[in-house]
């Protein structure tokens, strides 16, 4: 018995209106919509000024286009609503939307032009046929506010044309694959608009007429473009002719513990030990390890609160985790009582299964992560930090602070000089008594006191680094002054007499040795 391998059903999925669409939903959660007769553009940002990337309907039966100029529309139409359009927003959208869509099949990948591509070969009869299937598709993104235009074709270049230029719901198979597409215009297979308009010069305005024309001189004329842009090219992917495949990206693995419960409860502490448990389980079945955790409270009310954290390195250990929750959940509010916890890993890094030491000793680096994990969620990811490093000539810039659980502490630099215990960020300004043009201070008064220098050590004179600081910094002489009680102090004066780059010098407290 000889095996036929089925025909490859490609499904293209087409937003024509997400922006606006997105953009409505988003806005009338937290303010009014402007009336449906009223004229709305969303704006982004062009070569000469602000274009419109979106309109409603009320302003595409004005006459306005996408890629007009603001400025010029709002000329011809004062009453017209613009806002700014959130592009970042529409994107992270579709990437959702592709793995949402594996609700039809397991290959789904993001589209160009807010669309999405879907491999549903051998998957149309699970939902009642090819034509069953298109209308399911669009009748679950209308439910989320979605005008969604489909086509079902053997190849992804025949889909994409038909979903944004046929008639809706188009369906073409392998034998009617040529006549469908020779009708529709030549931009149907994704050119760019120098090469649409060349086309257009030439008289080739439908994929028909570039099929018909002799097959060399077209390859002469685009032998050095590329692939993806060649329309010769696009024309055989379209009409299957040569490959092209689907790249579908990995499904996103969550790692999720929940406990729903029969009546609403108040208190969380006692379903917290099963949430970890099972969490933990997931997650070393994975062989992942935890780095950031988020748990949430489903209110009766329809609310939910949340409380996350993170975790200097992956971890699977449930008492551990326990131990983060400490005073953390005093500050949710479960209003009249919640009937759903969940407990998630939002962050994962792998994280093997390792035999413990042999002769019983504890990880210590385990114990300092653990007290660092603790630190953080009782006081704050600002208030636990790292000393970071930099070379640099400046004293303030050597030393800098990262939140400890975002890297790890690098060894400080070898200084080739004394440095104060404490440095003062910003220095304050003092005023000196001193041998003009360069001598050393002999009494200086800082914060209403009056302070007489014994001896002192110095100059130490610092550049100004000139591929950092600003044209016409000063150079610094530092001056390691000990006073009548025996304090030491770091001052330095910025500039000297004559320097050609500001006034009189100006002297500042660095820092205090002792």
């Amino acid at each position: 018995m000889t095996l036929t391998r089925p025909e490859q059903q490609i499904v293209s999925v087409w937003f024509p209106d997400l922006a606006m669409e997105r953009w409505i939903r988003v806005i009338s959660q937290y303010r009014t919509v402007p009336p449906h007769d009223a004229a709305i553009i969303l704006s982004r940002d062009g070569p000469h000024g602000p274009v419109v990337h979106s309109l409603n309907k009320t302003a595409q039966q004005r006459g306005i286009s996408a890629d007009s100029r603001v400025v010029d529309v709002q000329a011809i139409y004062p009453d017209l609503h613009v806002e700014a359009a959130d592009i970042d927003g529409d994107h992270a959208l579709v990437r959702r939307l592709v793995h949402w869509a594996r609700r039809w099949c397991p290959w789904t990948a993001q589209d160009v032009d807010n669309g999405l591509v879907l491999d549903v070969t051998g998957c149309a009869h699970l939902f009642g046929g090819k034509a069953a299937l298109l209308r399911d598709i669009c009748q679950r993104f209308a439910m989320q506010g979605l005008t969604a235009r489909v086509a079902m074709a053997p190849t992804r270049g025949a889909a994409q044309a038909l979903a944004r230029y046929a008639p809706a719901h188009t369906v073409c198979t392998t034998q009617d694959l040529a006549g469908r597409l020779a009708p529709l215009p030549v931009v149907a297979l994704r050119l760019d608009m120098q090469t649409a308009r060349l086309l257009d010069r030439l008289g080739l305005k439908t994929i028909g007429a570039l099929a018909g024309v002799p097959r060399a001189a077209m390859m002469r004329r685009f032998a050095n473009m590329k692939a993806d842009q060649n329309p010769l090219i696009l024309m055989d992917r379209a009409l299957g002719k040569t490959a092209d495949p689907l790249n579908a990206p990995p499904d996103h693995q969550t790692f999720m513990a929940r406990t729903r419960l029969p009546e609403p409860v108040i208190d969380p502490v006692p379903h917290l030990k099963s949430l970890a448990d099972d969490l933990c389980e997931t997650l070393a079945a994975s062989e992942q390890g935890a780095r950031q955790l988020r748990f949430t409270i489903y209110r009766i009310d329809g609310e939910y609160r949340t409380v996350g954290f993170a975790t200097a390195r992956a971890s699977r250990d449930p008492a551990h985790i326990l131990r983060l929750f400490d005073r953390k959940l005093d500050k949710i509010d479960p209003g009249f009582g919640f009937d759903l916890l969940t407990l998630e890993a939002t962050r994962t890094e792998p994280l093997s299964r390792v035999q413990e030491r042999l002769d019983g000793k504890r990880d210590a680096s385990a114990d300092i992560a653990g007290l660092l994990d603790r630190l953080t969620a009782r006081l704050g990811p600002d208030k636990i930090t790292w000393s970071t490093w930099t070379q640099s000539h400046k004293p303030e810039r050597i030393e800098g602070r990262m939140p400890a659980l975002q890297g790890a502490p690098s060894p400080a630099p070898a200084l080739m000089r004394e440095r104060p215990l404490r440095i003062l960020d910003p220095a304050e300004e003092v005023r000196v008594i001193y041998a003009v043009p360069e001598g050393p201070p002999s009494q200086f008064r800082w914060r209403r006191l009056v302070y007489k220098s014994v001896r002192h050590t110095g100059p130490e004179r610092i550049a100004p680094e000139w591929w950092t600081d600003r044209p016409g910094t000063r150079l610094r002489d530092y001056y390691k002054v000990e006073v009548q009680d025996g304090r030491r102090f770091w001052l330095y004066r910025e500039g000297v007499v004559h320097d050609g780059r500001g006034g009189e010098p100006r002297w500042f407290l660095h820092g205090f040795f002792a």
